[in-house]
């Protein structure tokens, strides 16, 4: 069956393989990116089964017209896909306010943003579902992106509580939660910064591990995207989905630690109710 699709960021990276496979399994889709130019490619293969937009996901009004040319091109809207983002690594301490803004705005408030705007669509459908990109890094505070962490722990928590809500008027959401893969997410999407040495064991050891890491994360960007069309075609999906063997590994070892903590601390956590 053909599921009519809005994916965010779709210029490079996952974005831009999702957008590719989707239509390539005969699907609609509205693309979006900053630059719509960036999206040509994807144009010159697909006629009237694509709409392009252009969308900066933290302006209220342009992720509105994006749902709406949904409605308008493919009179409704299956699945949204929230992947816009980016991260920089730097030490908390040195990372601006300004920066700090821009990554919480595109990563969280952007979400927010695109999520609000297709709710009235899908709840006047009584179906639909929101699939938000968050992180292994949503998960577990990544060393040098304290910013980025911040946000995409926000999408988890704001996604747990969007989901219990549409549960009520049909809708499906899933938090996908992306290990390393081989886009330029590591590369030219970042700023990367060692920083002082006293931070270096962390922030140092992060920036490092990045630029040895571009090219060689186990993720596949396609094989991603084939995962996410099954994700997207499943009558009852997870509410959270971790993308990437590495992923699986890191945050199964930390709720492993989560919950030896929890007992080796009981006692003390319990002590605080009333007799």
């Amino acid at each position: 069956m053909s599921l009519r699709w809005l994916i965010t960021g779709c210029s490079r990276g996952l974005g831009r393989a999702l957008a590719q496979a989707v239509l390539e399994a005969g699907h609609h889709l509205v693309a979006t990116a900053r630059n719509p130019q960036d999206l040509a490619g994807l144009a010159a293969h697909h006629g009237d089964r694509l709409r392009l937009a252009a969308l900066d996901v933290t302006d209220p009004a342009l992720a509105t017209a994006a749902a709406d040319l949904a409605m308008e091109a493919f009179g409704g809207l299956d699945v949204l896909v929230n992947n816009a983002g980016y991260g920089n690594i730097n030490a908390v301490e040195d990372t601006t306010f300004e920066d700090f803004r821009a990554q919480i705005e595109a990563n969280l408030i952007g979400t927010v943003i695109m999520t609000k705007a297709v709710i009235p669509l899908m709840r006047k459908q009584g179906s639909g579902h929101i699939i938000q990109f968050s992180s292994v890094g949503g998960r577990i505070g990544a060393p040098g992106r304290s910013a980025y962490s911040a946000a995409k722990w926000g999408v988890e928590g704001f996604s747990e509580v969007l989901a219990r809500e549409m549960a009520l008027i049909g809708v499906k959401v899933t938090i996908v939660e992306p290990g390393g893969f081989r886009t330029e997410f590591a590369g030219k999407s970042s700023v990367i910064v060692e920083g002082r040495a006293e931070y270096d064991a962390v922030v140092g050891a992060a920036a490092r591990m990045q630029r040895d890491y571009h090219g060689r994360q186990p993720g596949d960007p396609a094989r991603a995207a084939k995962a996410l069309l099954a994700l997207a075609a499943l009558p009852c999906p997870p509410l959270r989905l971790p993308l990437g063997s590495d992923a699986l590994d890191a945050i199964a070892k930390a709720a492993q630690q989560t919950l030896a903590d929890l007992e080796a601390w009981r006692e003390l956590s319990a002590s605080t109710d009333f007799p």
